[in-house]
């Protein structure tokens, strides 16, 4: 079993130790954050864990089999470079990094230096993706007409993501970032490559917080696939919205609150995966898995950095576009 370090100890990187303990596939062996209290927080978590003095340290750790990346945006291109170069495996939290250009040339050495990469996109295991690519491949859906993404958050960002102070700034935050590149890498898995059509965006006056509201018109695969998503900032009240809907031919699937199925042939939604007790809990249980997998070196289905630039890329020529 191979042991890995973890860089940035924030909400992600919490529910990763945490699960990790649950589920087991690897160990994590060291990490290292700026703040000291989130160290502390990891500490009393799991007391087995070294706090390292520094990413560099941690990078540099002998002891350590692979670099687990869980820091805000901007920092993954050099954290990422730094492991690559020293020949560890590299399992990063998307995006990638903020700047396109930049990101290319990281991507680019991840890829010639045949050192094992990838992007952790929940949707590469969760059971209700697994469910509809199933229906998907047997016929089931029948011709996929469209695709529709539909995201909504009453407030931005998030109650649990309030310590990350970064999610409502421009440079890197944002529901488009946050979320939508979960979708679009969805519909890349599911489709292939999107080409984005025509997309509108929209920004706060103050021009340094995050979009409150995104329109996009793409195609993949010859399937059309719309996304709109808004938020209310801070101040709205009310349930979020997330889903993505397959209209099929023969039957349209919905997947929902990010782990619920559901399908309709023309009468009443049905619902999946009712005989998983906990869809949650389960997909956290795949994920575990799949992360042991790739630091095995065994066969996964997470995506690399190159199908993760791809969605980047996508998700910044949304946010470049203005109303």
């Amino acid at each position: 079993m191979k042991t890995i370090g973890v860089i940035g100890l924030g909400v992600m990187a919490t529910r990763m130790i945490t699960n990790t303990m649950a589920y087991g596939g690897f160990r994590i062996g060291a990490a290292w954050d700026l703040d000291p209290e989130a160290c502390k927080r990891v500490s009393t978590l799991a007391p087995g864990i070294r706090i390292v003095e520094d990413p560099d340290a941690l990078i540099d750790d002998g002891r350590l089999d692979g670099i687990y990346i869980a820091s805000p945006p901007a920092s993954h291109v050099d954290y990422a470079t730094a492991a690559i170069t020293r020949g560890k495996p590299v399992l990063c939290e998307k995006p990638l990094g903020i700047d396109l250009e930049i990101t290319r040339r990281m991507t680019e050495t991840a890829v010639t230096s045949g050192v094992s990469n990838a992007v952790n996109f929940t949707f590469a295991t969760a059971p209700a993706v697994t469910k509809l690519e199933n229906a998907l491949a047997d016929g089931t859906v029948g011709k996929v007409a469209a695709v529709d993404i539909r995201l909504h958050f009453c407030k931005w960002p998030r109650a649990w993501q309030l310590p990350a102070t970064w999610l409502n700034q421009r440079a890197e935050g944002g529901f488009v970032r946050e979320t939508f590149s979960h979708y679009a890498y969805l519909a890349d898995r599911l489709f292939g490559p999107a080409t984005l059509e025509h997309a509108v965006t929209r920004y706060p006056t103050d021009n340094i917080g995050s979009e409150t509201h995104a329109l996009a018109l793409m195609s993949a695969g010859g399937v059309p696939i719309t996304f709109a998503g808004g938020t209310g900032g801070l101040d709205a009240s009310g349930a979020d919205r997330i889903d993505f809907t397959v209209w099929g031919a023969n039957v349209a699937y919905r997947l929902y609150d990010w782990n619920r199925l559901r399908s309709n042939g023309g009468h009443v939604w049905k619902e999946h995966l009712e005989e998983i007790t906990d869809a949650r809990q389960e997909g956290y249980r795949r994920q575990v898995s799949a992360i042991g997998a790739f630091f095995n070196g065994h066969e996964h289905p997470l995506p690399d950095f190159a199908q993760a630039f791809r969605i980047q890329e996508l998700v910044e020529a949304i946010l470049a576009t203005k109303s």
